[in-house]
């Protein structure tokens, strides 16, 4: 094992590549910064709207548990960003068709309006460069991208 430092060692490439994917990370993060301030929003309420659109778009039903496991927050922080989400007139709540005991949670139309605004050119963006890529260079990103995914998952 060398007694050098890792970037010292490691292939060039390699290290370009890296330190790539971090300035994209940092960009990105910068950006879903930006999007949340212009939507007055915070990570969490933001991520609630999108995946509440999400399951409205395959006609599932979201309640405040399923939405806290999802979001890994509990009860109590579910129940204050609801009533955030509610006041901004971004959700509504309704009784639960099956269990008078539950509600059911929507993104407003103008929820949705507002999340495709937003975001929506960021998107469309993304994929044109990333339509650029061709097939082939497509699929090798995208193997490299799955490999990193499990070694960021492994404990």
């Amino acid at each position: 094992m060398s007694d050098k430092p890792w970037f010292e060692v490691a292939p060039a490439h390699a290290v370009s590549v890296i330190a790539s994917l971090r300035e994209y990370r940092t960009a990105e993060q910068a950006m879903r910064r930006r999007t949340r301030d212009s939507m007055r929003m915070g990570e969490a309420d933001l991520k609630a709207l999108k995946f509440l659109l999400k399951a409205q778009e395959e006609h599932r039903l979201t309640t405040p548990a399923q939405l806290g496991a999802h979001l890994g927050m509990k009860s109590s922080s579910v129940t204050a960003m609801l009533d955030r989400l509610t006041a901004s007139g971004h959700v509504s709540r309704h009784p639960h068709p099956t269990d008078r005991r539950s509600l059911t949670i929507l993104a407003t139309p103008g929820a949705d309006q507002e999340v495709r605004h937003t975001l929506g050119d960021m998107h469309r963006r993304l994929l044109a460069v990333a339509a650029e890529l061709g097939p082939q260079k497509s699929q090798t990103v995208v193997d490299f991208l799955a490999r990193l995914t499990a070694l960021a998952e492994r404990d």
